[in-house]
């Protein structure tokens, strides 16, 4: 390592020749006295996008640098809510899909407006866990490449933009290509979450295991924020076109404050230090690893894993199964609220608050521990068939069960244990794979 590399804060008085202590300061020879630590010299910027974070020299020291006013854990956090802000965005958008831009009194488009949440669902899932895993399997330019986050989040935004100018645009006589262009942006959103999110994880997973936490936290916080823009908007601008507008300008101003974030972590001593050590352990495990070799080092992490691997997708199957799918589709029976709140209350801004509220208590407590987690995130599966036995319907069709749950009350209390043990159990697992 270049001491050219580095330069020592001004001290009072004059500086005089140096040598590296133990502990990795620096001594004055003369005076004994301890000077300030050197630090690195960081172009922040654009310009870091050829400085990978992961390359920042740090001289390890004995004991962990404070992660000031926690602005790593935020940066976090902002990345969690920039995740997945296009999802959150794509849903809340329901009535401005389905009643304003799918409106048209036409059989076609009636048939797909009574399955967009089910083909939107699919049409993002899908891309979204096929790039993550080739982003997991694929290692060029490392893990957590600034190239894949970047371009991760410069493509959302760029596909946001047409959003918005697919919502200033009557397209009332080609309903059914709208449809279908819909879900191909959905698509390619989506595609670029799998690779943002995953290469997200993987600069909280070299953290202390809160830090994976804060990333969760965000993306439910981000569902938080989405719903309460949304009703703001209903009270303030009825015209589903104009809140649509709302939305996606939102999300834009997100991802650029989410893009900032990005380039602000290499700057951060406790980042450093933390990534420095799992450096020297790289270095120090010998030569590079072929592809065989990687998917044998794979299997034996995944050994270990294999549990909580395991809960963290049958909790998000169960979580995505309902939400918004089948959840969206409950009307009321007596509740009073007007109906274009009830979707809007009772499962938007109901789930992701207490999804956020799960997140929060998972960091306080911890029941059960690694080796039973899977027991309470196994009994989740339950709630599938709760929700159908409610007032589930999906305009035009028939229902297949009957309506066995008929009290707003009880689905209203179901729907909060759903989204709290999601937010809890996903936190939870998502915490114990890491460490």
């Amino acid at each position: 390592m270049s001491s050219k590399d580095y330069y020592p804060m001004e001290t009072k008085g004059s500086p005089k020749s140096y040598s590296p202590h133990k502990n990795g300061s620096l001594m004055d020879k003369n005076s004994s006295e301890q000077t300030e630590k050197f630090l690195p010299v960081i172009e922040p910027g654009l310009d870091s996008l050829n400085k990978n974070p992961e390359d920042v020299d740090f001289i390890p020291v004995d004991h962990t640098p404070p992660d000031r006013y926690r602005i790593v854990f935020f940066i976090m956090v902002v990345h969690g809510i920039g995740i997945l802000m296009p999802w959150n965005m794509l849903i809340n958008a329901k009535q401005y899909f389905e009643e304003y831009k799918l409106g048209k009194n036409e059989t076609e488009v009636v048939e797909l407006k009574g399955k967009f949440m089910f083909y939107l669902g699919i049409f993002s899932q899908v891309p979204s866990f096929v790039m993550s895993g080739i982003n997991t399997f694929c290692q060029c330019g490392g893990q957590a490449s600034p190239r894949r986050i970047i371009i991760s989040i410069s493509i959302m935004i760029i596909v946001f933009i047409a959003t918005v100018i697919l919502a200033m645009v009557d397209s009332s006589d080609w309903s059914v290509e709208f449809f279908w262009i819909t879900m191909m942006t959905a698509v390619v959103l989506n595609m670029a979450t799998g690779v943002y999110q995953n290469s997200s994880f993987g600069l909280a997973a070299i953290l202390p295991m809160k830090y994976t936490n804060a990333i969760v936290l965000g993306t439910n916080f981000s569902g938080v924020f989405i719903a309460v823009i949304n009703i703001i908007c209903i009270i303030s601008a009825p015209d589903p076109r104009t809140q649509a507008i709302y939305y996606f300008v939102c999300a834009i101003a997100v991802l650029l404050i989410a893009f900032d974030a990005y380039f602000l972590l290499p700057l951060m001593k406790f980042y450093q230090h933390h990534r420095a050590l799992v450096r020297h352990q790289q270095n120090t495990s010998g030569p590079s690893k072929s592809f065989s070799e990687t998917c044998v080092l794979f299997g034996q992490v995944l050994k270990k894993i294999w549990v909580q691997a395991l809960c963290v997708w049958f909790i998000f199957f169960v979580t995505l199964t309902i939400y918004p799918g089948i959840w969206s589709n409950v009307t009321k029976k007596d509740f009073p609220i007007e109906n274009k709140y009830w979707t809007v209350i009772f499962c938007f801004l109901s789930f992701n608050v207490f999804a956020f509220l799960g997140n929060i208590v998972s960091e306080w407590k911890k029941i059960p521990g690694p080796r039973f987690v899977w027991i309470p995130v196994l009994l989740r599966g339950l709630f599938i068939p709760f929700f159908l036995f409610c007032r589930f319907e999906v305009e035009n069709k028939e229902r297949t069960f009957p309506i066995l749950i008929d009290n707003d009350y009880v689905y209203i209390v179901g729907g909060i244990l759903l989204a709290f043990t999601s937010g809890y159990y996903s936190s939870l697992t998502m915490m114990y794979g890491p460490k």
